[in-house]
């Protein structure tokens, strides 16, 4: 992301939501501020029919991006059974969940880069979307501090375990940048935490892959937010293991594709993705 400029990537992801709450039938993941929270003119484009994220080419990609929500509030859900009651969402973008979550007690933390963070906040304000007062927002200038500093500044309790949703966010980052992140998380996080996060793989030997992962690199890169990591799951479930996490599991397209796309009607599903779920301590 280029200095001082908010997350073009993020506003994309936006409007793959927003678009998801359209077009498909029945929704994988019902946001009903999808739509609000990316502006009059990107509702508008989706509505007429203008916006490319909205057509039949884009839907592999669109169900991807509205799973990957899915699947973490899924996994939350049931943290919350267990007594997490602290959601972070690290690289936050125009994500929604703090502002129509129903559940009781639960404190979120969006942490973001500060310009992407407060041209959120005026999105929000332009959308008439109240903040509640259980949203504590952290802006990490990642050049300058730590994710755990920004947390600490927004009185994230460490004492208590917590969850980490980080989507769409490793791909254009260093391997460096995001074991750092996920150290911390796993180092100076209470016992039960999790943290589940989506991330990019090598392109295989299958010639359509790779075409399609050079030209969205290049559509990605010419916005000035490159595709920086790949990992294979294996390798990267060995490395989450060794920094001190431990029940990790990788959710690929096959499995995501049974559990949330199986019977559908529109022929919506996924032709790849991998989500990561690790649980700190035992």
């Amino acid at each position: 992301m280029l200095t001082n400029r908010p997350s073009r990537t993020a506003q994309g992801a936006a409007i793959y939501r927003a678009a998801h709450q359209l077009v498909d039938r029945p929704p994988v993941f019902e946001d009903p501020l999808a739509l609000k929270i990316v502006g009059a003119d990107a509702e508008g484009a989706l509505r007429a029919g203008r916006e490319p994220r909205a057509t039949p080419q884009a839907a592999s990609l669109r169900a991807f991006v509205a799973v990957r929500s899915r699947y973490a509030e899924d996994r939350f859900a049931n943290a919350f059974e267990s007594g997490l009651r602290q959601y972070v969402v690290l690289g936050a973008g125009l994500d929604t969940f703090a502002y129509r979550q129903r559940f009781e007690h639960v404190r979120v933390f969006e942490v973001d880069h500060p310009a992407t963070q407060g041209w959120k906040r005026e999105r929000l304000a332009q959308a008439a979307i109240a903040v509640p007062e259980s949203v504590a927002f952290a802006p990490v200038d990642f050049e300058r501090e730590t994710v755990r500093e920004g947390l600490a500044r927004a009185r994230l309790d460490f004492s208590q375990p917590a969850f980490f949703a980080w989507l769409g966010v490793t791909p254009y980052l260093t391997t460096d940048a995001i074991m750092g992140t996920l150290g911390i998380v796993a180092k100076d996080m209470k016992g039960g935490s999790e943290i589940v996060f989506d991330f990019a793989t090598p392109p295989g030997d299958d010639p359509c892959s790779r075409v399609a992962r050079e030209a969205f690199g290049a559509r990605v890169g010419a916005i000035g937010e490159p595709l920086k990591s790949a990992f294979t799951p294996a390798a990267l479930a060995d490395d989450l293991r060794e920094i001190g996490f431990s029940g990790c599991e990788v959710a690929d397209s096959a499995w995501l594709n049974a559990l949330y796309f199986e019977g559908r009607r529109d022929g919506l599903d996924l032709r790849g993705g991998h989500i990561m779920r690790a649980r700190v301590g035992s």
